[in-house]
């Protein structure tokens, strides 16, 4: 590897590598099937040679042969053919290549310069913002975490692979997801919902969506505290509650005491030293929760890629999708929120997979569903839709009937069936992996905890 001086350090790239590549396309254009998952244009150092090599893929994209001779008419239509040499220089990189074997290698080689080229520009942008003039050290953090993100590789593609393969991991590892590392599907915490899904698939975007006071929330926070109870690192973003209200749920939930009473400090001798021991149980939890009100996709994201590097991280919840910002005022939407809330939503579905952690998002309904017999939700009813439905893996629904029928309506609408109150069907509505159905269970809204149906009729028998 050659290298150039900067500063008191030296600059790496591999000139002779980058002429091997282009050397090796001019030889055998199907060469370039073997480099393309490898190396872009601008993984050049010589700027001739990124030129030649996106000439290339031009030449590769008409579907015609790669040469000295189509390739020199590329570059002569682009108004480069004279900057990179001429003809003389492309002649110059077939001749100091004997073969195109090795095409492969050398990519690797100026993959591998520009990639430590990106580090040090990245390095130098961080070094930049530490001597900015600002007061606030906690946003030139996470941009400075935002910097370093970036310089990842950003090319996920992992080319094809024999199925064989896939199937040696999957006995191995006795996995339900064999492409993801080995890395097993989270749980739950509730049996009937575990057994339909399978668990929480690594990389799957879920959706939970309900009309308003129907227990989103109280859902997305039981399963977080149940995944962590399991050892799961879980991250919180929470842009309509804060922190301390998130504490007092979950405080409530786990100490099973009234949460108004809790919120108060209105609880006997007896329920303070539960509330307590409730304290203990869920500070010694690896969630951590970020209660920003507006922020951006890209911002969480760069705040969940500094929580990985610090603690790990293995499962996400955003409550809720629609108080999300949208790019819409850079990207040129406008006022169309549907186009804001789709980029949203195939943004979330990208962070799961980078990050290979589930996103367990919380999504309001539209009030359509109020105007329909029976109010039962389906997919058309996600707020501001937009590609929600088709992003999602999971798409549940919470439909609670005694939220829709009094006692009264109950009897004429069912009668001699008791009235269901508080019992909540978790309609699971999408399943990208597997079959769709539903579930209930017990919704203790003092508690803000839903517990499975059959445990709370046991608990009260």
């Amino acid at each position: 590897m050659v290298v150039a001086q900067y500063g008191e350090r030296q600059w790496p790239y591999d000139h002779d590598a980058e002429a091997a590549v282009l050397g090796g396309l001019l030889i055998d254009g199907d060469a370039l099937h073997r480099v393309l998952p490898v190396i872009k244009p601008e993984d050049f150092h010589r700027a001739r040679n990124q030129y030649c090599f996106a000439a290339c893929l031009a030449v590769f994209g008409r579907q015609e042969a790669i040469d000295q001779i189509t390739v020199a008419r590329e570059l002569a239509q682009r108004d480069r053919l004279e900057s990179v040499g001429g003809l003389p220089y492309l002649g110059q990189l077939i001749a100091n290549t004997p073969t195109s074997v090795n095409v492969e290698y050398y990519a690797g080689i100026v993959a591998d310069t520009a990639a430590k080229r990106r580090l040090i520009d990245a390095g130098n942008r961080i070094a930049d913002l530490g001597f900015e003039d600002t007061d606030d050290a906690d946003e030139t953090m996470r941009r400075a975490v935002e910097v370093l993100f970036q310089v990842q590789p950003t090319n996920t593609d992992r080319g094809f692979v024999p199925l064989s393969s896939v199937f040696d991991v999957y006995l191995q590892g006795d996995v339900a997801d064999p492409t993801l590392t080995e890395l097993p599907p989270l749980q739950s915490g509730y049996g009937d919902l575990d057994s339909l899904l399978g668990g929480m698939q690594r990389s799957d975007l879920l959706i939970v969506g309900a009309r308003p006071g129907l227990g989103k929330s109280s859902l997305a926070l039981n399963i977080c505290v149940n995944a962590a109870k399991d050892g799961a690192v879980c991250g919180i973003f929470s842009l309509e509650m804060s922190r301390d209200q998130i504490a007092m749920r979950v405080l409530a939930s786990e100490s099973g005491v009234d949460s108004h009473r809790l919120r108060l400090g209105l609880y006997t001798q007896q329920e303070e030293d539960t509330v307590i021991n409730a304290v203990g149980v869920l500070s010694g939890l690896p969630i951590f929760i970020d209660d920003t009100p507006f922020q951006s996709v890209m911002e969480m994201r760069s705040k969940v890629q500094r929580l990985k590097l610090e603690h790990g991280l293995d499962f996400i919840v955003v409550d809720y999708l629609q108080l999300i910002q949208g790019a819409g005022s850079r990207r040129g939407y406008g006022e169309n929120r549907v186009q804001e809330i789709s980029e949203i939503s195939r943004s979330l579905k990208g962070m799961a997979r980078d990050l290979q952690a589930p996103v367990f998002t919380c999504s309001q309904l539209s009030r359509v569903v109020e105007n329909r017999p029976g109010h039962r939700p389906q997919l058309s009813d996600l707020r501001d839709s937009g590609s929600i439905e088709q992003d999602a893996d999971i798409v549940m629904f919470i439909y609670r009937e005694d939220k829709n029928f009094t006692e009264e309506e109950w009897e004429q609408h069912a009668p001699g069936r008791p009235y269901p109150r508080n019992i909540a069907e978790l309609i699971v509505a999408k399943h990208r992996h597997g079959p769709t159905g539903s579930l209930h269970l017990y919704f203790r809204d003092t508690l803000m905890r839903f517990d499975e149906l059959l445990r709370y009729e046991e608990s009260i028998a």
